[in-house]
């Protein structure tokens, strides 16, 4: 095998070329080697004893809802699935991968990996052997439930794993975050302002996540522009200050800032005083866009009592006739804290002569460090398991064993559905083998995949079944468009609105149900028995 090592411009650009000559836009950090290690041995194993080859099949959960300590999601909302095959369709092998590889030695300095396995690697196309079925992004889903169903060669399969849990974990975490603080902003328009908060590149995965669960639109511009939003923001403080710095008034500052943005003007308030000089201020050149024909926008609070302050900022725009200004709310937002501040609101308002509902409806949100790390859970405990491997041509079913009971993937080819009841709400999620026919319109015997109870469900309770599961990726085409952001939204909003509404209760929600059928759960016995 003769291996030759891609010029270092090519690597510091990322432009790489596999062995076919296509170019990738990847590097060694971002490529077909943005894995754990142990994929790769696993992979050599299997391509030594002749198993590379064999069918198999993985699938992606979750196992429990985020928890945020004291406050817990009763839903996730799936995201990430465009990002991974995006990843996907470049992640072949370059040269500079393989060269890397091959120059790796194990405890005594023998090469780790052998020749004959990195020539397989060579030849390898994850994107067009392996096929992928998956709950679209934007769906609401919860735990136990196969978000991602990855199916091909043994060795391929297993390859794949580390990307797809790092992207679908972490977008799904944000955008289940991003749903629970526009719910808790009862609707109201959300910005994005996490960029300069969040891990490093991961941004832009939490950017496109925000999107999809609830975020109107983002100060991230690059991500933005290639998403086709608008990028959004107002100004920071270090404006003001700037030119208080030059001898300028607060006053001074807002004028020039009207002046360059006359149809785009929010003003930031509270660089020194909100109600004795900043909102005096915006007040005095708001009223200078009016004559000048221009309608001002807003003003941003992000100090202090922000509820309070919103009451007050409100009864000061009202009596100067600017009714319409939106007030921008942001600092530490998360799903609680706009809980309280509204609450808040509702309960002071009227003291200062306002509508509270009138006053929320002029909020908008700028969500930033408590959305893109999602703090008090900063993770999804996301797996990708196997579940069945092909012998003679019969898939076999498979199952590990564990301590913890919820710890125990359920095994085998299975279908997923959705069950509506008759006011259209979404009542439970049914997992059932592939192939076994279900009589929706007959009672149904279901089980809880982890616990011995059982119950009965009538098919005249039922107004619609929907299969969960679809095609992604087939053959190297990939079903599924990675940028239409829009349609995500869209099932996500329509999924939430047909979720019971104590299921999606900020505090303490209702648990969902996920059952299983007597045939899927019989399976599972069966299997433990016989491994124990």
């Amino acid at each position: 095998m003769i291996l030759k090592l891609s010029s270092s411009s090519d690597i510091i650009k990322g432009r790489q070329k596999d062995f076919t000559g296509v170019i990738i836009i990847a590097d060694l950090a971002t490529g077909f080697l943005y894995t754990d290690f142990y994929q790769l041995s696993m992979a050599q194993l299997y391509f030594q004893e002749g198993i590379a080859e064999t069918p198999a099949r993985f699938e992606h959960f979750f196992r429990s809802y985020p928890n945020y300590g004291n406050h817990q999601a009763g839903y996730c909302i799936n995201a990430g699935l465009g990002t991974f095959l995006d990843w996907l369709k470049q992640a072949r092998p370059t040269e500079t991968d393989i060269d890397s590889l091959a120059q790796l030695t194990d405890a005594t300095g023998q090469a780790f990996f052998q020749p004959a396995f990195l020539d397989w690697l060579v030849a390898v196309d994850p994107y067009k052997q392996l096929t992928i079925r998956a709950i679209p992004e934007g769906r609401v889903v919860h735990p136990h439930e196969p978000l991602t169903v990855v199916e091909g060669p043994l060795a391929l399969a297993q390859l794949v794993e580390t990307a797809l849990l790092n992207r679908l974990n972490y977008q799904s975490l944000i955008a289940t975050r991003a749903a629970r603080i526009k719910q808790a902003g009862e609707g109201n328009l959300m910005l994005e302002f996490g960029l300069r908060r969040a891990q490093g590149q991961g941004a832009n995965d939490g950017t496109r996540a925000a999107l999809i669960g609830g975020a109107d639109y983002s100060s991230n511009t690059g991500l933005s522009c290639q998403l086709g939003f608008q990028p959004k923001g107002t100004h920071a403080h270090s404006l003001v200050q700037a030119f208080l710095a030059l001898g300028y008034s607060e006053r001074q500052a807002f004028e020039k800032f009207a002046d360059c943005f006359p149809h785009n003007c929010i003003l930031l308030i509270d660089t020194i005083d909100t109600l004795e000089t900043g909102l005096p201020a915006a007040i005095e050149v708001f009223q200078q866009l009016r004559c000048r024909g221009h309608q001002p926008l807003g003003v941003r609070l992000d100090s202090g009592d922000l509820a309070y302050l919103a009451v007050r900022v409100a009864e000061q725009l009202n009596k100067a006739g600017f009714e319409q200004v939106k007030i921008v709310l942001s600092n530490q937002l998360d799903e609680l804290v706009l809980t309280q501040v509204l609450q808040q609101i509702r309960r002071e308002a009227a003291d200062y002569g306002l509508e509270p509902e009138r006053l929320i409806n002029r909020l908008v949100y700028g969500v930033g460090t408590r959305l893109i790390t999602s703090a008090g859970d900063a993770a999804l405990d996301g797996v990708y398991k196997l579940v069945a491997l092909q012998k003679n041509s019969r898939w076999k079913p498979i199952l590990k064993l564990s301590e913890t009971p919820g710890k125990v993937p359920l095994p085998g080819c299975k279908q997923l559905y959705r069950l509506y009841d008759t006011r259209g709400r979404a009542t439970a999620d049914l997992l059932s083998l592939a192939g076994e026919k279900l009589d929706f319109k007959d009672q149904l015997e279901l089980y809880h995949p982890y616990q011995t109870n059982s119950r009965r469900l009538s098919g005249s309770c039922l107004s619609q079944v929907e299969q969960l599961l679809e095609e992604q990726l087939v053959e190297g085409r990939q079903l599924v468009d990675s940028q239409q952001i829009e349609q995500c939204r869209k099932r996500c909003q329509s999924d939430l609105g047909r979720l019971h509404p104590g299921v999606r209760r900020i505090i303490n929600p209702h648990g969902y149900h996920l059952s299983v059928t007597a045939q899927l759960y019989s399976l599972k016995k069966r299997l433990q028995r016989r491994l124990k």
